[in-house]
Protein backbone atom coordinates (compact mmCIF):
# COMPACT_ATOMS: atom_id res chain seq x y z
CA UNK A 1 0.00 0.00 0.00
CA UNK A 2 1.76 3.44 -1.02
CA UNK A 3 1.80 5.64 1.65
CA UNK A 4 -0.39 8.95 0.64
CA UNK A 5 2.01 11.36 3.01
CA UNK A 6 4.94 10.17 1.18
CA UNK A 7 3.12 10.79 -2.47
CA UNK A 8 1.77 14.31 -1.10
CA UNK A 9 5.55 15.10 -0.46
CA UNK A 10 7.02 13.53 -3.89
CA UNK A 11 4.37 15.78 -5.34
CA UNK A 12 5.29 19.08 -3.92
CA UNK A 13 8.94 18.53 -4.63
CA UNK A 14 8.33 17.84 -8.50
CA UNK A 15 8.95 20.75 -10.64
CA UNK A 16 6.55 22.50 -13.00
CA UNK A 17 7.49 21.23 -15.90
CA UNK A 18 7.86 17.37 -14.62
CA UNK A 19 4.43 17.72 -13.03
CA UNK A 20 3.13 19.17 -16.58
CA UNK A 21 4.55 16.53 -18.38
CA UNK A 22 2.89 14.02 -15.80
CA UNK A 23 0.18 15.47 -15.90
CA UNK A 24 -0.59 15.26 -19.50
CA UNK A 25 0.73 11.56 -19.26
CA UNK A 26 -2.30 10.86 -16.68
CA UNK A 27 -4.51 12.38 -19.14
CA UNK A 28 -3.76 10.66 -22.19
CA UNK A 29 -3.97 7.07 -20.29
CA UNK A 30 -7.48 7.72 -18.88
CA UNK A 31 -8.62 9.03 -22.50
CA UNK A 32 -6.81 5.47 -23.08
CA UNK A 33 -10.24 4.05 -22.18
CA UNK A 34 -7.41 0.55 -21.60
CA UNK A 35 -7.65 1.26 -18.24
CA UNK A 36 -10.12 -0.11 -15.20
CA UNK A 37 -12.38 2.24 -12.89
CA UNK A 38 -10.37 1.59 -10.00
CA UNK A 39 -7.32 2.96 -12.07
CA UNK A 40 -9.37 5.89 -13.38
CA UNK A 41 -9.95 7.08 -9.99
CA UNK A 42 -6.30 6.86 -8.96
CA UNK A 43 -5.10 8.63 -11.78
CA UNK A 44 -8.12 11.03 -11.43
CA UNK A 45 -6.50 11.46 -7.68
CA UNK A 46 -2.73 11.85 -8.99
CA UNK A 47 -4.12 14.41 -11.45
CA UNK A 48 -6.09 16.28 -9.46
CA UNK A 49 -3.18 16.76 -6.77
CA UNK A 50 -0.75 17.81 -10.03
CA UNK A 51 -3.61 20.50 -11.35
CA UNK A 52 -3.67 21.99 -7.90
CA UNK A 53 0.38 22.17 -7.65
CA UNK A 54 0.58 23.74 -11.22
CA UNK A 55 -1.28 25.71 -10.32
CA UNK A 56 0.25 26.80 -7.01
CA UNK A 57 3.28 27.44 -8.51
CA UNK A 58 1.82 28.91 -11.17
CA UNK A 59 0.78 31.67 -8.96
CA UNK A 60 3.80 32.00 -6.94
CA UNK A 61 5.60 32.62 -10.62
CA UNK A 62 3.11 35.27 -11.35
CA UNK A 63 3.61 36.70 -7.71
CA UNK A 64 7.08 36.94 -7.99
CA UNK A 65 7.30 38.29 -11.70
CA UNK A 66 8.03 41.73 -11.29
CA UNK A 67 9.51 45.34 -13.05
CA UNK A 68 11.97 46.96 -12.16
CA UNK A 69 11.31 51.05 -11.92
CA UNK A 70 14.06 52.92 -13.21
CA UNK A 71 14.27 56.23 -13.39
CA UNK A 72 14.63 58.63 -16.67
CA UNK A 73 18.37 58.44 -16.91
CA UNK A 74 18.30 54.48 -16.54
CA UNK A 75 19.13 54.80 -12.81
CA UNK A 76 17.47 52.18 -10.79
CA UNK A 77 15.18 53.73 -7.76
CA UNK A 78 15.83 52.05 -4.47
CA UNK A 79 13.10 51.59 -2.14
CA UNK A 80 13.29 52.68 1.59
CA UNK A 81 15.32 49.13 2.22
CA UNK A 82 18.02 50.51 -0.29
CA UNK A 83 16.72 47.61 -2.66
CA UNK A 84 15.74 48.28 -5.80
CA UNK A 85 11.78 49.75 -6.30
CA UNK A 86 9.79 47.07 -8.06
CA UNK A 87 6.02 46.98 -8.72
CA UNK A 88 3.85 43.68 -9.83
CA UNK A 89 3.95 42.73 -13.51
CA UNK A 90 1.38 44.33 -15.55
CA UNK A 91 -0.09 42.54 -19.08
CA UNK A 92 -0.82 45.95 -21.42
Amino acid sequence: MTNNNSKDKECEEITFEKAFLRLEALLDKMNSGEVSLDESLKLYEEADKLINLCGKRLTEAERKIQILVKSRNGELIPDSDGNPKTEPFRVV
